[in-house]
């Protein structure tokens, strides 16, 4: 097996716009912010509005 050839991993802290902070292994350096973590994001929290899409013929026939 070849040696030295796995990239090093580093323990970073993701920050969330919710203020929820997850520490995460990857090879990147430095600390993340993201937009919607599991916690705030529509989906999980029960907070998802759903669209009816209707075609244009649908709407001509109303």
């Amino acid at each position: 097996m070849k040696k030295n050839i796995h990239p090093i991993c580093y323990k970073i802290l993701y920050k969330c716009s919710c203020n929820n902070k997850i520490y995460i292994w990857t090879t990147l350096k430095k600390r993340l912010f993201l937009d919607v973590c599991n916690l705030c994001h529509p989906f999980n929290t029960g907070k998802q509005k759903l669209t009816k899409n209707t075609s244009k013929i649908d709407k001509f026939n109303i």
